[in-house]
């Protein structure tokens, strides 16, 4: 039992060493950016040792990657909890599309996701952590409008790429002061455009 209880203790220590290393590092890059943000400023602000940091981290871009995944994840859990399987085809990308808009609003996911995420992991690797995540609810809801002919039926991977495209966009708009309700019309109307005829408008 006191081996049990050790390891425990050991595993608890090590995911909170980690936690606090993102959560600092999170802070640190919105406010100053990546490539502004160094690795001394950012295990200060964690209170743990620069060996502390390469045991869980091989560099400071896989501590990055590891911020950006967290963030992915967090959006894409608003949008889920936003859009229940019980809502209809169009309501439910409607209303994942406003969960989406409005998580992003959050201080610093802009910068994390849209403009340092691409630029520092390249395109292919932040459009694998966005295929986890965000773009994976939209991917699957997608799936489900057609397979239920809500939605005319179109190549799923080029839907979900371009629609997330639009949302990015729009996110990236709001960020800077454009209208969050002129985002959402227009998107409505985009998506009723992909709707068959019997879905109302």
């Amino acid at each position: 039992m006191q081996v049990k209880t050790e390891r425990r203790s050991n595993r608890d220590r090590t995911e909170a060493t980690r936690g606090d290393l993102i959560a600092a590092a999170r802070r640190l890059f919105t406010e100053k950016s990546y490539a502004e943000t160094g690795t001394p400023e950012i295990v200060a602000a964690a209170g743990v040792t620069r060996g502390a940091l390469y045991h869980h981290f091989s560099d400071k871009q896989a501590l990055f990657a590891a911020v950006v995944e967290q963030e992915a994840h967090a959006v894409a859990e608003e949008i889920e909890r936003a859009a229940p399987v019980s809502l209809g085809a169009r309501e439910a990308l409607l209303v994942g599309t406003e969960a989406y808009l409005r998580a992003m609003q959050m201080p610093g996911r802009t910068r994390l996701l849209l403009l340092d995420g691409p630029a520092v992991l390249g395109r292919p690797g932040m459009d694998a952590i966005d295929d986890r995540h965000g773009n994976r609810t939209l991917r699957e809801g997608l799936a489900a409008a057609m397979r239920a002919g809500a939605m005319r039926k179109l190549p799923l991977t080029t839907l979900t790429s371009l629609l997330a495209a639009t949302f990015d966009r729009a996110a990236l708009a709001i960020d800077t002061g454009a209208p969050f309700a002129d985002q959402m019309a227009v998107i409505s109307a985009l998506i009723d455009g992909l709707m068959t005829a019997a879905q109302p408008a």
